[in-house]
């Protein structure tokens, strides 16, 4: 890999930790699931509004290292709009990128995580959010509930 891209991919890991998008308890939620690595401690709840089959609204909270946080930020980013079988080879995909180190033209931005092959204790670090996201796609629907005042 060039300097230059390995610049580039740092920026991006770094750029999604200190500024991570779609971060915090989605209100609208009607799927959530917790990740959680108690090798180094890093936890991640995904929080999901599925309208049929696709993914509408998706966030993110948790605490852990840069890879963890910047690794579910940006997968954020990737899997909103899609359905659970999109969402499997977006996984898939990642999971080869971060095991191998190879990381084709066409995954645009997840191939920053490339480096984390080098480094295989991190690999469940770069992973926990995605599996997260795909228990809650899995999980049952969360009732909604209301509060009402009647006054008699």
């Amino acid at each position: 890999m060039s300097a230059d891209l390995t610049e580039l991919y740092q920026q991006v890991i770094l750029d999604h930790n200190r500024r991570p998008r779609n971060r915090g308890k989605l209100p609208t939620a009607n799927r959530v699931a917790h990740g959680d690595n108690p090798t180094c401690g890093d936890q991640c709840s995904v929080y999901l509004r599925m309208d049929g089959d696709r993914i509408a609204e998706i966030s993110f909270d948790g605490s852990g290292c840069a890879i963890s946080q910047a690794s579910a930020s940006l997968m954020t980013t990737q899997i909103k709009g899609k359905t659970a079988p999109e969402v499997q080879t977006l996984y898939k995909n990642f999971h080869d990128i971060v095991t191998t180190g190879n990381a084709p033209e066409e995954i645009s931005d997840l191939g920053a995580f490339a480096g984390v092959h080098a480094f295989p204790a991190r690999i469940k670090c770069a992973t926990l959010g995605w599996h997260a996201a795909i228990e809650a796609m899995k999980s049952d629907p969360m009732p909604t509930t209301t509060t009402e005042s009647h006054v008699d």
